[in-house]
């Protein structure tokens, strides 16, 4: 191949891209760039630290709290109940059945939102049909001792779009474990417990470490369930982030960028663990 065809080349594939990094410039990097240089910024456009001083206040850090112990509770149940059900789909007899399941997964994990919101709210609302059924059947009354609408209801929502996706980043890692190794750690007289002690858990430990994060990451920055169920009366950064920006509890655009900025830490660490974890878990299958 001469010069001119590899030039030819590289102008189509940059053309090819050119949609979407426009995409990306438009949606992602110019919006990073304005939303840092407004959070340093006060109404009269000078140079300012006061947004940040006034996020650090005991409101909203108990907001980011919240979000961190929400993230942290449903990615550690997500990961564990998802490694569960991903190595009993993994080792599914039936292919046929297992592209099933896997399917499903896909679509559950996309159902998410102000739609899942609305679902829990029919099923598990005050007079939803199974807090109906449990009341009248059963004489079981779930209300106020649990509640769709506060911190447990919000964990079991996060939990239903959580799961499935660990599911999918699982099965993958249980693929990489080769059979040859099994056979050859039964062959020197290693039991199963030893077996999954020694070898398979250390295997997947970068794609647990790479889906926990994952979980997180997705958990943190959620904003549609959590308004729809909770409103204000649970106070997450994201839903303060919203609420200073379109004032309805106090109008401070400045606040809530400082806030956003914050977050987008956050998020950015997860996203370079999760990478990183994840370049590791890879090795194991291309070997």
């Amino acid at each position: 191949m001469n010069a001119s065809s590899r030039w030819q080349k590289t102008i189509s594939a940059w053309a090819g891209l050119s949609p979407f990094l426009l995409f990306c410039l438009a949606f992602e990097i110019v919006p990073i760039i304005l939303l840092v240089r407004g959070s340093f910024l006060d109404k009269s456009g000078n140079l300012t630290t006061a947004h940040y001083v006034d996020a650090a206040t005991p409101l909203y850090l108990k907001s980011i709290w919240n979000s961190v112990k929400l993230s942290g509770l449903t990615a550690l149940i997500g990961t564990l109940l998802g490694v569960f059900i991903g190595y009993n789909i993994y080792r599914w007899p039936s292919k046929r059945v297992q592209e099933l399941l896997i399917t499903l997964s896909d679509v559950t994990t996309n159902f998410a939102g102000a739609p899942l919101a609305f679902a829990f709210i029919i099923v598990l609302g005050s007079n939803g049909i199974v807090t109906q059924f449990l009341l009248q059947y059963l004489g079981l009354k779930i209300y106020p001792t649990f509640s769709v609408y506060s911190f447990s209801g919000l964990t079991l929502a996060y939990v239903y779009f959580q799961l499935p996706l660990m599911v999918l980043l699982i099965i993958p890692a249980f693929a990489g474990i080769k059979k040859e190794w099994r056979e050859s750690a039964t062959n020197l007289g290693a039991n199963t417990f030893a077996f999954w002690w020694n070898i398979g858990i250390p295997i997947l430990a970068p794609s647990l470490l790479a889906g926990f994060v994952l979980l997180f990451a997705n958990a943190f920055g959620a904003y549609a369930t959590a308004y729809t169920l909770t409103g204000s009366r649970l106070s997450l950064v994201t839903l303060q982030i919203g609420f200073t920006i379109t004032g309805e509890v106090l109008h401070d655009p400045g606040i809530g960028q400082a806030l956003a900025v914050g977050s987008l830490l956050i998020m950015g660490t997860c996203i370079a663990i999760y990478q990183i974890a994840s370049n590791r878990a890879r090795q194991w299958t291309r070997r």
